[in-house]
């Protein structure tokens, strides 16, 4: 991909020794090359999401607006903070995007 990746969180580090293991060898390749491709600098960037147990688990537990938050912020991320693509992502307008960003609390800061 030619990107310098020198450092993985120690976040990202515990979810993949944590994951129980991906289908094949395919998945886990996919799953890193969607990390260093979301990866802005040295460090990697993987949506940890789609590998914690614990995230499928405690989902019936969430709220509504709990899962919605975590959805939005996933799109946001994946889409390297362009609002504009994670609404067409969303099937929502840019307008209705920002308004349920600024009602679920979520910031420029977090992406």
């Amino acid at each position: 991909m030619s990107r310098d990746i020198d450092k993985i969180p120690a976040e990202a580090m515990h979810a993949l020794v944590s994951w129980h293991g991906p289908g094949n060898i395919r998945e886990l390749e996919n799953f890193i090359e969607r990390a260093v491709i979301l990866s802005r600098g040295p460090s990697l960037r993987a949506p940890l999401a789609e590998i914690r147990q614990d995230a499928l688990e405690s989902a019936g537990s969430a709220t509504l607006e709990q899962v919605e938050r975590e959805h939005v912020v996933r799109v946001l991320r994946e889409c390297g903070g362009v609002v504009t693509a994670a609404a067409t992502r969303l099937g929502l307008h840019r307008t209705t995007l920002n308004a349920m960003m600024r009602k679920l609390g979520i910031t420029r800061n977090e992406l």
